[in-house]
């Protein structure tokens, strides 16, 4: 039995179609992260998921029960908002055990559950101060902590890093990876963040136009995406994306006279001919030259960034622009000519026209 089960979930306003038929199926322990931008409709599946919002149409099931005309205090979920929507005139221990207090239980079965859930956030010390005399990641561990207090079936995350700087973010997704992995509950989680999305999910669905564009593991989405979308949507920088041609078992990138194999994984896929989008992520190009003549680009270097651990460098192939990430200590420069060398197993294809790949 599913954790939680999602079916053909459509959602309208008017006439405008938000959700276009969603389906997920979230086994027990699973983390889903619901990665998408601005407008997507990632939100509204989770208000959906919640109670806070109905669906036009399609079914949603938690543990096997459906759940639509439910409100959300009996579908056995819990929720953290981005807002962290605290209590002010409450203590922290207040704050945590809000929601048993309402469901009467005993007090000195509250008062447990809450000071277990503060030691596990590492929060003992702070159950009597009031959230105005909180840090940000506190009050958002104050927050998860009196969603993890109450153990319900499935939590869910509305952006909850999004209000904190690049620190804090870095710490709290560290503290929710270990959480997860210690209590191994199942989680909704939505953000724009794909950094968030890649480090902690178990799954992604990547969200576009209130459809699902791609669902799978982060390493399916990161190395196998299944769109253009996808693929210039999760990394940082973005895949490469260069225009191409396919001429006798050779990928003639457009602008240029740069022939690059056609990898034999594509030989039966593409016809001759083709146009296609020739796909390669940053980190998979290094300075030339290499062994390989054919798995090599010359490029002109444009814009070299150090950021610490590499240097982001833009450069161009023809008409066209090409982002390497390559090591700190690589000697380029601005007006450098140069070549760009990868392996082929690092080149995807897509289809212009559908934008899917190959």
């Amino acid at each position: 039995m599913s954790a939680l089960e999602i079916r053909d979930v459509r959602k309208n306003y008017g006439s405008v179609e938000t959700l276009k038929g969603i389906d997920i199926a979230l086994e027990n322990g699973e983390f889903l992260v619901l990665l998408g931008s601005s407008g997507c409709g990632k939100s509204t599946l989770l208000n959906i998921i919640a109670g806070l919002a109905e669906a036009t149409s399609g079914d949603v099931k938690i543990g096997g029960r459906s759940v639509l005309g439910v409100h959300p205090k009996n579908r056995d979920i819990a929720m953290v908002f981005q807002s962290y929507a605290l209590y002010p005139n409450l203590t922290v221990s207040r704050n945590i055990g809000f929601g048993l207090e309402m469901r009467q239980v005993p007090a000195a079965e509250r008062d447990k559950a809450v000071r277990e859930t503060a030691k596990l956030l590492q929060i003992e010390n702070l159950l009597d101060r009031k959230p105005g005399q909180l840090s940000g990641g506190q009050r958002q561990r104050v927050a998860i902590g009196r969603a993890l207090v109450r153990k319900p079936q499935v939590f869910l995350f509305d952006e909850p890093l999004s209000n904190l700087d690049a620190k804090l973010r870095l710490e709290m997704r560290t503290e929710l990876k270990r959480l997860h992995e210690m209590l191994r509950t199942t989680v909704v989680y939505v953000t724009h963040d794909q950094i968030e999305a890649m480090t902690l999910a178990t799954r992604i669905a990547v969200m576009r136009d209130g459809r699902i564009e791609q669902l799978g593991t982060p390493e399916e989405i990161y190395n196998h995406p299944a769109t253009l979308y996808v693929a210039g949507f999760v990394g940082a920088p973005a895949m490469n994306m260069l225009e191409a041609a396919v001429e006798d078992g050779k990928l003639a990138i457009a602008g240029t006279d740069a022939r690059v194999t056609l990898p034999q994984r594509y030989a039966s896929a593409v016809r001759n001919g083709a146009s296609v989008v020739v796909g390669i992520r940053p980190e998979a190009l290094r300075l030339g030259p290499g062994s390989d003549a054919d798995m090599s680009l010359p490029v002109e270097i444009d814009v070299v960034e150090l950021t610490g651990p590499e240097q982001v460098t833009t450069a161009r192939v023809g008409t066209q622009r090409l982002t390497a990430t390559l090591p700190p200590q690589a000697r380029v420069a601005k007006g450098q000519s140069c070549a760009f060398v990868f392996d082929a197993d690092a080149l995807r294809l897509f289809d212009p026209a559908t934008g899917k790949a190959f």
